[in-house]
């Protein structure tokens, strides 16, 4: 038992000092929801149709409204190590996790957790069970952000009609969220920047049916990528297109 109790210090110690010597971390709490499977997870305030589908899996969590920043941090990547459990004669599990922001936890939800000003993190029940035991029900943690590790390329999928045209981006690398997101059509022959609906889900009212679709899409590192007729002229409303990464 001492052995086991000393490793789990040795551990916590590497951890702290390694977010020192980059960024501090941030203290904050964690819960889950979302049950075994994390199935309660797989929509939100993101957008997202179908996370559990869509390249971010099970790892995934809602934010309060401190980290949240109004869906402007939607898809971004976090590391968290868990610190103390407060309830219980209980100890925080040996690791650390990554996951994605994939919604938000509102004002009010159970226990005030979520509450202004707090950080919290409202995660999938498969990746909080794996930082502390699942009777721990909240735990203190540490977290930072880290650049988000995906497979394949970005992702576009349309939505919308004639005059009212939407993209959700998603499975986009480096920091993952998106801070501007611009279009250009194959005749239109210019960028038209797009108004952020709500999440990752970007809108225009320009026209651009019949003309291949190029991208310009910016990170909150202030990067920038360009690809050019990611969808040729015959795409169609639900379906998704993909190009470009960073």
């Amino acid at each position: 038992m001492r052995t086991m109790i000393l490793n789990s210090t040795t551990f916590l110690i590497s951890f702290m000092l390694l977010c020192r010597q980059s960024v501090d971390c941030i203290p904050a709490t964690a819960t889950f929801y979302g049950g075994n499977d994390a199935s309660g997870t797989n929509t939100g305030a993101c957008a997202y149709p179908n996370v559990l589908a869509m390249g971010y899996g099970t790892m995934n969590a809602a934010l309060s409204s401190a980290i949240f920043d109004h869906g402007k941090t939607c898809g971004a990547c976090f590391q968290l190590v868990c610190t103390y459990v407060p309830y219980g004669n209980l100890r925080c599990l040996r690791g650390r996790i990554t996951v994605t922001a994939t919604n938000y936890c509102p004002q009010g939800s159970k226990g005030g957790w979520c509450d202004a000003p707090r950080s919290h993190f409202d995660l999938a029940e498969p990746a909080f069970v794996q930082i502390a035991p699942y009777n721990a029900g909240v735990v203190h943690v540490d977290y930072q952000r880290v650049n988000c590790q995906r497979s394949g390329e970005i992702r576009y999928r349309l939505y919308g009609f004639t005059y009212f045209l939407q993209v959700l981006v998603y499975n986009v690398a480096g920091t993952g969220d998106v801070t501007a997101m611009s279009i250009k059509g194959s005749s239109e022959g210019r960028w038209i920047s797009m108004t952020r609906s709500w999440g990752q889900l970007w809108t225009t009212g320009v026209v651009l049916e019949h003309q291949a679709l190029s991208f310009m899409v910016t990170i909150s590192d202030g990067r920038t990528i360009t690809v050019n007729d990611v969808a040729n002229e015959y795409w169609r409303y639900g379906q998704t297109y993909e190009g470009g990464q960073f």
